[in-house]
């Protein structure tokens, strides 16, 4: 790369920290307001970028990097998934790829124990009627919800996040089952205390609680799809704080209305912003909308990421985290 300094494209507003070090550190373009970029703006984004700053917000295809201008040589993503990115197609151009794993570990696995306590404990339901002001006073037998301790979680995708609710899970007084591409190493099994199931089948219709923690590949498009779905247990709760596509969102809701399912706790949707209206009027149903990672140290960490990324790419050497075939 030339020594100049890089033309950096950022596609939404970042934490203020962040934006003024890219701004001492490269020819950076900003955005003025939070809104996402249109297609038209990220066709001009490419075409006049040496490095693109996205969010899971763009949708990075190959029709859009068809249309980089020779400079682009690096997407680095603000955010761990990078499943809106062909990172194949940017390959085969000579574009690297790059994301920021691991430091939004911690604020996710916070927000599945938040997701489990919400659906079990009626959490919503109680904010609701104080809100309303129709409180009528303490009974035996209001708001009924179960206790985590004694249940069962069986965890879908025990990489950084799946161990961290493992950990979290454990101090809540539960039993920690998972199924994984591949099995831990014995010794992280034993500190976990984890028990492994090669069939995702057999693990789903034992557990009292599923916690969804894999990324969305091409092998997890509707894993959780409505035959496994229906091997739960009518009492079982499941919660997603990955992506939505991992889960059958219509056979989902069509448990949840039957009472097939007890509840559900979802952080992510199939189409986006757009889950299903239905789910919203469920009481078994907490809905966030993707906050998992939503901390002003995650945030800001993920940043620093992006610019460590950046500045080891403009000195010429390869992005710490450059995307690699394979994790695709």
């Amino acid at each position: 790369m030339p020594s100049k300094r890089l033309s950096v494209v950022v596609t939404r507003r970042l934490p203020a920290v962040v934006e003024t070090r890219l701004s001492e550190l490269f020819d950076v373009r900003l955005r003025d307001d939070d809104a996402p970029m249109s297609r038209g703006e990220l066709v001009d984004a490419v075409a006049e970028a040496d490095v693109l700053v996205p969010t899971v917000t763009d949708t990075i295809d190959a029709g859009l990097i068809g249309q980089a201008g020779e400079r682009l040589k690096l997407i680095a993503n603000f955010g761990a998934g990078f499943d809106h990115i062909d990172v194949s197609t940017a390959r085969s151009r000579g574009i690297l790829v790059s994301n920021t794993p691991g430091v939004v570990t911690d604020d996710t696995a916070d927000m599945v124990m938040a997701l489990l306590l919400g659906v079990t404990r009626r959490i919503p339901e109680g904010l609701a009627v104080m809100q309303r002001g129709e409180w009528d006073g303490w009974a035996p037998t209001a708001f009924l919800g179960g206790r985590l301790g004694g249940k069962r979680l069986g965890i879908l995708g025990m990489g950084r996040i799946g161990q961290a609710v493992a950990r979290r899970a454990a101090a809540f007084g539960m039993q920690i089952h998972y199924h994984n591409r591949r099995r831990l190493r014995p010794e992280t099994e034993e500190a976990l205390q984890a028990t492994y199931w090669e069939s995702l089948d057999q693990m789903v219709a034992r557990m009292d609680m599923v916690s969804v923690n894999c990324p969305s590949t091409p092998s997890t498009y509707h894993l959780l799809n409505a035959r496994r779905l229906k091997l739960m247990k009518p009492s079982a709760v499941i919660v997603n704080t990955s992506r939505g596509e991992v889960i059958d969102e219509n056979a989902l809701t069509r448990m949840l209305k039957a009472g097939e399912l007890a509840g559900a706790g979802l952080d992510v949707y199939r189409h986006g912003i757009k889950g299903n209206p239905e789910l919203r009027d469920m009481p078994n149903v907490v809905m966030l909308p993707h906050m998992g990672s939503a901390t002003e140290e995650g945030r800001v960490e993920m940043g620093e990421k992006v610019i460590i990324n950046i500045k080891t790419f403009a000195d010429g050497h390869r992005p710490p985290d450059q995307i690699v075939p394979s994790m695709l």
